[in-house]
């Protein structure tokens, strides 16, 4: 790796830090048949975790492992189309014995799949190619059930389907179908706390008690620190003890957001010289004026109504009452009715997130730039956010 503070996927063992518990555990329940939800803000890790549990030993040889990111997918023939291309992209490197099987599955939609010059299945179906989606999962659902090893499957952002047309109806079809595959494991992520806990935990919903819940935190500043300066070291670079504890506490901890800034630090440290604390806020200014258009279009997204609720939870960083007179009267916002629309609207969006009744902006780049434009500044409710 040119640069070992990967920001983009998982790049291995060598490059991924801790998570040792959370990897035994979660190794150990889903090679003994346990259905887990994993569930965590975003930006601390879920996805890195989950390829680095498929990549253990008691895994990699042993199952088929298929990883799904459904956050953009709408509807069931999105579903369908997204999980059906994540296990012939797998399938497929494995040789036309085993692709074939899950090909010869498919006869909803067999004659809509192309062949490239070596012979390979090609998926790219488009979305016209599902007359009937759920003819088309059912069918996914008898490979996994008859497949020659057993079958993982990781489905991120698992909450997303409750925004799908008929979304209950989907998600009652799903249990049905998985508590009739025992050939197969199913991990669910998803990073709307509020939500996938209703969806796992509510009794009147599909899902309940058919999952084993972890949640995931920070990983510890002293496990970041030890990685952080065996990377420097290995690359022939030095890394001052409190360069990670500042980072740390500035960024409570966030792993996406600990990864930017030590991958800026490590790109502006020439071979032999030292990283010191010195040079975290020119890090930090240089990502936020490489976001700076990104950031100034989300927030011109918003509705004039949602800004003043996006800024009134700003400045609290963990906003509590919100539906209450008196975080409208403190922020002099219009009415808790507008509040309260306004705060959907953001949690659609993903502008927020909320977690144990509090609810923040989770993007700690997006808080710095409001901060450097002075946009929190000029906000009637003026606190410190760094």
């Amino acid at each position: 790796m040119i640069n070992p503070f990967v920001t983009k996927g998982y790049a291995g063992p060598a490059y991924f830090c801790d998570r040792v518990k959370e990897t035994k555990d979660m190794v150990q329940l889903l090679t003994n048949e346990n259905n887990l939800a994993l569930i965590s803000p975003r930006r601390l890790g879920k996805t890195d975790l989950i390829h680095h549990c498929f990549a253990q030993p008691a895994i990699v040889n042993k199952y088929y492992t298929f990883i799904i990111d459904i956050y953009a997918t709408s509807s069931l023939a999105d579903f369908v189309d997204v999980l059906g291309q994540a296990i012939f992209e797998e399938l497929k490197p494995l040789g036309k014995k085993v692709w074939e099987h899950f090909y010869n599955s498919l006869h909803s939609v067999q004659q809509q799949i192309s062949f490239d010059i070596n012979g390979n299945p090609v998926w790219g179906l488009g979305l016209g190619a599902f007359v009937n989606p759920s003819t088309t999962l059912d069918e996914i659902f008898g490979y996994l059930a008859t497949a020659d090893k057993p079958c993982l499957v990781a489905i991120d952002e698992f909450q997303k389907i409750i925004d799908y047309p008929n979304g209950q109806n989907v998600e009652a079809a799903l249990r049905t179908h998985i508590q009739r595959c025992p050939n197969a494991t199913f991990l669910f992520s998803g990073s709307k706390r509020h939500l996938m806990s209703e969806m796992f935990m509510s009794p009147s919903r599909p899902f309940y008690q058919s999952v084993i819940t972890m949640g995931l935190s920070p990983i510890p500043e002293e496990k970041y620190s030890e990685f952080a300066e065996r990377l420097f070291k290995e690359n022939g670079k030095a890394l001052a003890s409190d360069v990670v504890p500042e980072v740390y506490s500035r960024f409570d901890g966030v792993t996406f957001c600990l990864q930017r800034i030590m991958n800026v630090l490590f790109m502006t440290t020439a071979k032999g010289e030292l990283c010191t604390s010195s040079m975290i806020d020119d890090a930090i200014n240089y990502i936020l004026d490489l976001g700076s258009e990104h950031y100034e279009m989300l927030y011109s997204q918003m509705s004039e109504k949602q800004r003043g609720a996006f800024l009134a939870i700003a400045t609290e960083r963990r906003a509590k009452g919100i539906a209450s007179g008196k975080f409208v009267h403190k922020h002099r916002l219009q009415s808790v009715s507008s509040v309260v629309s306004a705060v959907k609207g953001l949690l659609e969006k993903d502008f927020i997130t909320k977690e144990n009744e509090e609810y923040y902006v989770y993007d700690h780049f997006f808080l710095l730039w409001l901060q450097k434009q002075r946009i929190l500044s000029t906000f009637p409710c003026q606190d410190p956010l760094f």
